[in-house]
């Protein structure tokens, strides 16, 4: 004798409570286990679009952008300060897969302060670091380090122009002792300069020039030389 089944009318119940109990949408303020709070919107049980986290042990608190459970977007963390307990902010920017990515500012807490760009957490791209003691690097960066070209101007006006690798002068640069109007064009290697070419460069305006000037050196072709210098240093690192 064949088997009639009827449609049911309606769902079970549980299956009903389980819709009810995914987070979806603007929600009010929701407590985790461990005592992390988080206000704003959520899709399929995630946090998603635009919320407040703050995490209960640190008191940390970030707000922007959420994908998918993640910080993801444009957003900013901040942390209280642990004497005042004002909030002091950390940083300000994008972010990609729970990392600063994008363009961002971080403020570190020994007072110095990189805008620039970032992947995957790290300095990389182009940026600007403002140093402590007064030092300000300007240029390319490559997993959290200098590396590529960049400018480094000293507190005292001295400055290098050139190669970086690792957080090191590397490759063909320039170095102007503007203290003593003297300039020097070479190549480095490893923060040391390994050969080059040192001049006379503003001299006259300079605040503690040298007693006497550099003698000058009749070379046949100065410029060839540096020339065949940075040959040697490309070929050297093929």
């Amino acid at each position: 004798m064949p088997v009639i089944k009827y449609p049911r009318l309606r769902d079970p119940l549980f299956y009903e409570w389980d819709r009810k109990a995914q987070k979806c949408g603007l929600r009010h303020t929701i407590y985790a286990v461990n005592g992390d709070q988080y206000t704003g919107e959520w899709l399929d049980n995630l946090k998603h679009g635009k919320g407040t986290q703050i995490w209960k042990n640190t008191g940390a608190i970030y707000s922007g952008d959420w994908k998918f459970g993640k910080r993801d977007g444009y957003g900013s963390y901040s942390i209280p300060d642990p004497v005042t307990k004002e909030y002091k902010r950390v940083y300000t920017g994008w972010w990609e897969n729970d990392h600063r990515g994008g363009r961002g500012v971080l403020f570190y807490p020994n007072g110095e302060c990189y805008e620039g760009e970032w992947s995957n957490g790290l300095r990389s791209g182009w940026g600007k670091m403002q140093y402590k003691d007064g030092s300000i690097y300007e240029g390319q960066w490559l997993a959290d380090q200098p590396s590529g070209q960049g400018v480094l101007r000293l507190p005292n006006g001295n400055r290098y122009e050139g190669g970086w690798k690792d957080g090191k002068k590397h490759g063909p640069g320039k170095f102007f002792y503007l203290d003593k109007g003297q300039q020097l064009e070479g190549i480095w290697v490893a923060d040391i300069p390994k050969c080059g070419v040192l001049v006379d460069f503003g001299r006259d305006n300079a605040p503690a020039p040298t007693q006497y000037p550099l003698p000058e050196i009749e070379l046949h072709d100065p410029a060839g030389v540096l020339a065949e210098a940075r040959a040697m240093f490309d070929d050297s690192h093929n």
